[in-house]
Formats: structure tokens, C-alpha cells, sequence
């Protein structure tokens, strides 16, 4: 039952965030997918993944979802290893959205948009840096919040981290 709250907790934060009016790329995504197994553990990917697939399918799936919803899992592994304290929390997620930007960049361009071509991945991460900016910003942003909420232990998520 526990692990049904959480993930509709999951759930409604990042739906909350890819629903309302927002700039392109500028979600709680990230910083979920950074945090959720960094702090509740590994198990709760699934969770994440999950949420994450619902509100793909309600926005509309795309021919990507291979590269977001694997960066999203990749993201959540990689966490694991930046828990020990608030500045390694925060550099994780950040890199965790650095790896998302070369994942799903290299989604777009594997499919063809902008050429086979050296050139062409070029362009493809060139034509990225805004969206990439948004991320960052995000990213930043709502682990700020999520760090916050842990320090006040609003979250009262029965963990010491």
C-alpha cells in the first residue's frame, strides 16, 4: 500500500509539472528521476517509470520514447552513487541532465532529421542548447525544492538521508 502512495505521489508532482503551461523542457522529470531512487531507493524506479509512461501516453507517445524513458532509468541507476550528501545530490541530478541531453540528442538525430552525417549530430545538439538550458534550469530548480522539503522533512518519507 505504501508503495501505491508513493507512486501516486510520483505520479501527481510529475504530472503536475508536465501539464501546466511551460517552456519546453522545464519539468519536475529530472530531478524525479534523479531523486525517487536516490532517496527512496532503487525499487522505486519502477514507480517513476511508470508515471512517466502515463503521462507520455495522456501528452501523446512519441518515435523517442526508447531514448527518454531509458534515460529516465539510466538516470535513476546512476543516482545511486551521489546520496551521500546535498551537494553531491545536486551534482548528480545536474549530470543526470546533462546525460539526458546526449541520450535523447542522439535519439533525434539517430532518426534521420538532420542527416547521417557528422555535420548533422553536430546540428542536432547545436539546435538543443535552449531546450538543454530549460533542463538545467528545471533540474536545478526542483531539486532545490526536493532538497528543501527533505531538510524541513515535509516529505516525512521515514528515512534519515
Amino acid at each position: 500500500m505504501k508503495y501505491f502512495k508513493i507512486l501516486i505521489g510520483i505520479f501527481a508532482a510529475l504530472a503536475a509539472s508536465r501539464f501546466v503551461p511551460h517552456p519546453p523542457n522545464f519539468t519536475s522529470l529530472l530531478a524525479l528521476s534523479f531523486y525517487v531512487p536516490a532517496i527512496l531507493g532503487i525499487r522505486y524506479l519502477p514507480a517513476l517509470l511508470i508515471s512517466f509512461v502515463i503521462t507520455d501516453i495522456l501528452i501523446g507517445i512519441h518515435s523517442l520514447v526508447i531514448f527518454t524513458w531509458g534515460s529516465v532509468m539510466f538516470i535513476g541507476l546512476l543516482s545511486q552513487y551521489f546520496t551521500k550528501n546535498f551537494k553531491l545530490r545536486i551534482s548528480g541530478a545536474l549530470l543526470g541532465a546533462c546525460f539526458f541531453y546526449l541520450i535523447t540528442n542522439f535519439g533525434v538525430w539517430s532518426m534521420g532529421t538532420y542527416g547521417y552525417s557528422f555535420e548533422g549530430l553536430i546540428l542536432c545538439y547545436t539546435l538543443a542548447i535552449p531546450f538543454f538550458g530549460y533542463s538545467l534550469i528545471s533540474t536545478f530548480i526542483f531539486s532545490v525544492v526536493i532538497e528543501c522539503l527533505l531538510k524541513l522533512n515535509f516529505l516525512n518519507l521515514g528515512i534519515s538521508k
